[in-house]
């Protein structure tokens, strides 16, 4: 077996195979330099600020790949103008190289309209603020929908909520005033469902209850009968009940008059009307009560008490003091005097308690 190994014939196709492995890995390392460029490097022209135009022919110029991006609209720059670049000028890559470039758009770049119908419209201003739409016009209109935001307008035409729109756009709005007031209502007897339904719809009032006779949902049923009648007047929103039924109204003669002992009122106009005269009332006046007023402090007068003269009476018939008769002398005087006392008979008994003053003395000569 070893001589086997050892033969010329097998040594010879060993060589041949070993050179046949060296020259493959020669030549696939030979291609990898060629095709990848290996040793050739070749510097990034710088074309930041430069037109998106201008930079592309630059690029291509040098045997360089390009990648064009749009960044957020800055007004600051130029439409189509070069803000960023990657890799950065100066730097040194291989022919054929990719370099990416950020450009500024030509205008800011759409958004989406929110779903801001049927909403209240402070809150749908707000959000359309938020996402960069500018609101100008505010059209009122009449609907039961009172402050809700009804409508988006752009240069006059409705837009649906999902649209783009360019950022900063100016939009018109419409909103609801309320309902208007007393509307005639329209007559859709004789007329199919399908048409009273636009009738009504027209007239700003809603289908509410459609009883057809036969239990279907034919759209085709003539009207009989309608509630509240036509010429009536109601409010906008309010709905009108219609029955239906694939007869006409003639031929429904007795159910017309059943529905209107129900839903029509009968007047009697055989009574003399009630007349109210009106009795004008003199309003009543309410004055102020008068102030309580304020009592005085009373301050008590001191009492004087005036002394009475004693009457004196003498037995011995001797007058009192008169006209030839001398003044009585003060008190002073009788002090000097001798000590008779005047003398009182006995009347003086008589007299009221002692509660006054005493009387001063008096001396009769």
């Amino acid at each position: 077996m070893l001589k086997s190994l050892f033969n010329w014939k097998v040594l010879l196709n060993l060589v041949v195979a070993i050179g046949v492995f060296v020259g493959l890995v020669w030549l696939t390392f030979r291609w990898l330099e060629y095709h990848t460029n290996h040793g050739q490097e070749i510097p990034v022209p710088n074309v930041i600020n430069k037109s998106v135009y201008d930079a592309v022919k630059i690029l291509e110029d040098t045997g360089l790949e390009y990648e064009v991006d749009s960044a957020e609209y800055n007004p600051k720059f130029k439409p189509f103008q070069v803000l960023k670049m990657h890799p950065l000028s100066s730097s040194r890559v291989k022919p054929g190289s990719l370099v990416r470039i950020v450009v500024n758009p030509r205008t800011w770049a759409p958004i989406t309209v929110p779903d801001v119908i049927n909403k209240y419209s402070g809150l749908a201003f707000q959000r359309l603020d938020q996402v960069g739409l500018k609101i100008g016009d505010t059209i009122y209109e009449p609907s039961i929908q009172k402050d809700a935001l009804l409508r988006v307008l752009y240069k006059g035409n409705a837009v649906n909520p999902g649209s783009r729109l360019p950022r900063f756009s100016v939009i018109d709005v419409v909103v609801g005033s309320g309902p208007m007031r007393n509307i005639s209502i329209p007559s859709v007897v004789g007329l199919s469902v399908k048409e009273a339904r636009a009738v009504i719809a027209k007239s700003m009032f809603e289908v509410g209850l459609v009883e057809h006779e036969d239990g279907s949902k034919d759209e085709s049923d003539i009207i009989y009968y309608q509630d509240p009648a036509s010429g009536d007047v109601r409010d906008q929103g309010m709905q009108i009940d219609l029955w239906a039924s694939k007869r006409t109204p003639a031929e429904l003669r007795a159910k017309v008059e059943q529905l209107n002992s129900i839903y029509r009122m009968k007047v009697d106009t055989s009574l003399p009307p009630v007349h109210y005269d009106e009795v004008s009332r003199p309003e009543p006046s309410f004055d102020p009560p008068a102030a309580a007023p304020v009592p005085k402090k009373e301050v008590p007068k001191p009492e004087v008490f005036k002394p009475e003269q004693p009457k004196t009476t003498t037995s011995t018939g001797v007058k009192p003091a008169g006209a030839g008769a001398e003044k009585p002398k003060s008190t002073a005087l009788s002090s000097q005097g001798s000590g008779n006392k005047p003398a009182t008979t006995g009347n003086t008994a008589q007299q009221q308690p002692a509660q006054k003053p005493k009387a001063k003395k008096v001396v009769v000569e």
